[in-house]
């Protein structure tokens, strides 16, 4: 069981990366949503690798369903060119510089897990959806609809830009 659990792992960790790969290199905005959605899909099935459904099932519900379609709102909206910036090879220095940005983190948080390992500790309860469903519309209702608002505001933004430009043209 533990070799399927590291192979899923390691699956995930691919599409992960891969999908990262994609979002950053890609010229079109629609291809690089594309990768950030793998992204945000394989992070869920960390989640579940994890024993935590409730947060891998969120995860797809917020992040898929939610910010990704509103991202892809905003680029519909825009009306974001085929052609310009998007057409061509992307130069070396850039691609440099994106793996220079990705090694370097990846080298420090290495260096820092090494020499200071962590210690074992209680592995948490699993916390019931019913409670954590109570304690966000609770104690935690506040942030649970400002994050709503935050992202009604984002797509008014956008149909708000885009009906502007509709009218100046």
């Amino acid at each position: 069981m533990e070799i399927l659990a590291k192979t899923a792992f390691a699956f995930y960790c691919l599409i992960i990366f891969g999908g990262a790969i994609v979002a950053v290199t890609s010229r079109s905005l629609v291809r690089a949503l594309v990768g950030l959605i793998a992204v945000m899909i394989a992070v869920a099935g960390m989640y579940l690798l994890l024993a935590a459904p409730f947060i891998a099932f969120m995860q797809v519900l917020i992040y898929v369903g939610g910010v990704s379609v509103l991202i892809f709102f905003a680029i519909m909206l825009s009306r974001a060119s085929n052609e310009g910036d998007e057409s061509g090879p992307v130069s070396f220095r850039k691609t440099v510089n994106a793996f220079a940005c990705l090694l370097v983190p990846a080298v420090i948080l290495s260096v820092i897990i090494i020499h200071h390992p962590a210690t074992a500790r209680n592995v948490a309860l699993n916390v019931a959806p019913q409670l954590l469903g109570e304690a966000m519309l609770g104690t935690h209702l506040l942030p649970f609809e400002l994050i709503s608002v935050v992202l009604f505001a984002a797509m008014a933004g956008a149909v708000l830009a885009a009906w502007r430009e509709r009218g100046e043209k």
